[in-house]
């Protein structure tokens, strides 16, 4: 599986709420999911600006896809004079711990009325199951927006209407059409963020590193070489390293070992797995614990089994704090 398939397998859009807002000015809109990542695009209309907690602002207009990480809330208005002015007029917040909203009676939101001038917006916000999707955040900046063809944003309204009649098989549709924007926003935005994006992402795209790339990310726990590498991308092992530092910033066996700490990682911060240390060793690429351990407590300036304890008191922490900020929020 390619990196970016494996780093969206930890954000998905499951009983995501699809809304497909129409409004018009003066207009805001809260946002107090405490979602680790918000999909907003703007459809049609004079759209307006995002105003995140720390008063940034980022214009989005018609035709524009922006992907806004969270947990803190943020706004989106008309123009940033109409939040000066008042309060958000409306406010989605149903993924916050003890929210009484629920997904159904979000669904196909019009506020206003559907005129030529009006805004109108399709709204989506991502679960996170587990920690994989704190890799992908990594790697992107707090706001980012893509614009988007006219004929996807014809085709998208059409299909957030429908889903938000609520007929069987509507949330299925919701939670797809949400993955499916995604996964294109994401592509859309690493091919044109040229240096700027991931190694990963610039090393898939590359034609002789690819094939190596994908063989390791298709099977990390095989006994990985220089040589190996080399052979699957169909060159010589000198060519294929000096190729590889010159593009990924680093040497073959150290990005191996970077990405097996990485899940290693994931795997230790995950709460619902029951794996131990010797299973996640031989996972990640490892014959035994005790090398596992020193490789990762060399990396991640602590062992296996103090990372787990510390990723689990985390967790913990964050829960109460979820809640109560989603308490606060309402």
């Amino acid at each position: 599986m390619d990196p970016l398939s494996s780093l969206l397998g930890g954000i998905r859009a499951e009983g995501s709420v699809v809304s497909n807002v129409v409004l018009t000015e003066p207009w805001a809109v809260r946002f107090t999911d405490l979602a680790p990542l918000t999909m907003i695009t703007v459809l049609r209309g004079g759209g307006g600006a995002l105003v995140l907690p720390d008063g940034t602002r980022r214009a989005i207009g018609a035709g524009h896809t922006a992907l806004v990480q969270g947990p803190g809330p943020f706004h989106l208005v008309d123009h940033p004079a109409t939040l000066e002015r008042s309060h958000a007029a409306y406010e989605i917040s149903c993924f916050a711990e003890s929210s009484e909203c629920g997904a159904q009676e979000l669904g196909g939101i019009r506020w206003g009325d559907d005129s030529e001038e009006a805004t109108a917006l399709v709204v989506g916000a991502y679960r996170a199951s587990g920690h994989r999707h704190e890799r992908l955040l990594r790697a992107l900046p707090s706001v980012l927006v893509v614009e988007e063809d006219a004929e996807v944003c014809a085709w998208l309204e059409t299909a957030a209407a429908d889903a938000a009649r609520l007929t069987p098989g509507s949330q299925a549709l919701m939670d797809r059409l949400l993955d499916w924007g995604l996964v294109c926003t994401l592509r859309s935005w690493f091919d044109r963020a040229g240096a700027d994006a991931p190694v990963w992402y610039r090393g898939l795209a590359d034609p002789v590193l690819a094939p190596a790339l994908q063989s390791f990310h298709d099977r990390p726990a095989e006994p990985w070489t220089v040589a190996s590498l080399a052979a699957r991308a169909g060159v010589s092992r000198a060519l294929f390293a000096k190729r590889f530092t010159s593009l990924m910033g680093r040497p073959p066996l150290a990005y191996v070992t970077e990405c097996r700490m990485d899940e290693a990682e994931t795997l230790l911060s995950d709460t619902d797995t029951d794996l131990g240390i010797a299973q996640i060793a031989r996972a990640v690429g490892y014959a035994d614990a005790f090398g596992f351990s020193a490789a990762f407590k060399r990396h991640k300036g602590r062992s296996p089994s103090v990372w787990r304890r510390a990723a689990a008191e985390a967790a913990s922490g964050s829960l109460a704090s979820r809640q109560e900020s989603g308490a606060a929020a309402r």
